[in-house]
Parts: structure tokens; C-alpha cells; sequence
């Protein structure tokens, strides 16, 4: 899977977990507020009949977000994940997020270890907003987990992702934390009710469930989220999260 990271970019590790994550070093930043974007997203065997939909959805948030007014206060972290997790790129300023690369980007196979993917993303985005907070910067989060289907592979239970979004507001390095869990093309009610448990027993804020995955779909799914990256950025100051959007 291609990586997307560049020398500007500085890996960490985080403690007590099998995957770090990379960021944009606090030196390289110009800005005195962030918001924390990270998206996950499932590559796992069953997303290959809409993976390139996927990638265009992204690429559409990447757009989206460069374009919007608070561009400049935006940092994004790009995760895939199978049975195992890739960083297809740390958190990144807008401005180095070119388009072009995310074709091709994402390549599936393999089962899903949503969990360890989830924990993932709420532990690098809380890390990296301490790291923030102690360069004196001001920020907050917002983090999505994409998935078509159930955890079958993960390392982690999934009370590991609500320990880690309680240390999120515990720790007090961000202002707010926002988290949604988004099922796609979710057309069994087992899995329905899988993903609608994980939602309430790791804690996320929202959860979004779509029928389909077709182009159509995927276009209003990433207009979706970067509507809430807008919203939860214009929040960072208010003391408070955004509230949920409607799909």
C-alpha cells in the first residue's frame, strides 16, 4: 500500500500498542490552532467491489477540506486497515495533501481488525494533541472509522477503544473530541447490529449506517465528513464540540 508520508513528518510510538502513528513536526507548523483529523478506513477483502469509489470519497474530503476557509488549521492522518493497520499518511497540513496521490491508494484484502484500528485512531489523536497543547498550540479532534463489516481479527477488545476515548477527555489535550463509526453498504442485520453494539460500547459520539456503497453513496459520504470536519474545526475556541450532523 502506498505511503504518503515526507520528511516533514516525525514517527512516534505509542506506549502499550502495536502501531504508532506520524505527524507533522511541531516546528513545521504556522498556525496557533489545529484540528486533529484522522479518517480509517477498511480495505478488508469485501470493500473490493467499491474500493476505487472509496478513494475518489477521499480524495473529495481531501478537496473539500483544502478548500475550506480554516484550511490552514486543519491536519489529516489517513489510515487503512485489514487484518492489520497501514498509515497511508500521518497528519498532514492541507497544503502538502496532494490529490493525485490518492489514486491508487488503497488496495483490498485480507479480514478486519476494527478494533485495533479504532483504538488507533483515538490514541494518535489524543498523542499528538498533547504533544500540541505542550507546544502551546490550541486544538481538538475529530476522528472516522469506515467499515463494512464486524471485527474477526483485532488484538484488542473493544472496551480498549472506550478506555482510549475516556483518556481523550480525561487528558484534557484537546478542547473536544468528536468520533463516528460509519458502516457502509451494511445489508445484514447481523452486522447492523454488530456495528450499532461497538457504537455504544466504545462510547463514539455518532454512528452512520448506509445500505449501499455505490459512487452516489460514497460522493454524499464524504461530503458528510467534511461538513463535520468544518463544523467541529469552527468549534475549536467555543470550549465545546459540534454537534452531529444529519446524513
Amino acid at each position: 500500500m502506498p505511503i504518503l508520508n515526507d520528511a516533514s513528518l516525525e514517527q512516534t510510538a505509542l506506549p502499550n500498542s502495536h502501531y504508532g502513528y506520524s505527524a507533522t513536526r511541531l516546528e513545521e507548523l504556522g498556525a496557533t490552532e489545529y484540528t486533529v483529523v484522522t479518517v480509517a478506513c477498511d480495505v478488508s477483502g469485501s470493500t473490493a467491489a467499491f474500493i476505487f469509489d472509496m478513494e475518489a470519497a477521499i480524495a473529495r474530503v481531501v478537496q473539500a477540506c483544502k478548500s475550506s476557509p480554516r484550511a490552514d488549521n486543519l491536519l489529516l492522518r489517513l489510515v487503512a486497515f485489514d487484518d492489520k493497520l497501514s498509515e497511508v499518511h500521518g497528519f498532514k497540513l492541507l497544503e502538502n495533501c496532494n490529490l493525485a496521490d490518492y489514486g491508487g491508494v488503497l488496495r483490498a484484502g485480507g479480514s478486519t481488525a476494527l478494533y485495533d484500528a479504532a483504538e488507533n485512531s483515538v490514541s494518535s489523536t489524543t498523542d499528538y494533541g498533547r504533544r500540541l497543547l505542550a507546544g502551546d498550540f490550541s486544538a481538538n479532534g475529530i476522528l472516522f472509522v469506515i467499515t463494512d463489516g464486524m471485527d474477526n481479527a483485532s488484538r484488542l477488545p473493544a472496551r480498549k477503544v472506550r478506555e482510549a476515548l475516556a483518556l481523550a477527555v480525561r487528558s484534557e489535550a484537546l478542547e473536544s473530541v468528536v468520533s463516528v463509526l460509519i458502516g457502509v453498504n451494511v445489508q445484514d442485520a447481523q452486522v447492523s447490529r454488530a456495528l450499532r453494539q461497538f457504537h455504544k460500547e466504545a462510547g463514539f459520539t455518532q454512528y452512520v449506517e448506509l445500505d449501499k456503497a455505490d459512487a452516489q453513496t460514497l460522493a454524499r459520504l464524504a461530503e458528510f465528513v467534511s461538513r463535520s470536519v468544518s463544523a467541529q474545526s469552527q468549534a475549536l475556541g467555543t470550549g465545546g464540540a459540534s454537534r452531529p450532523l444529519v446524513f
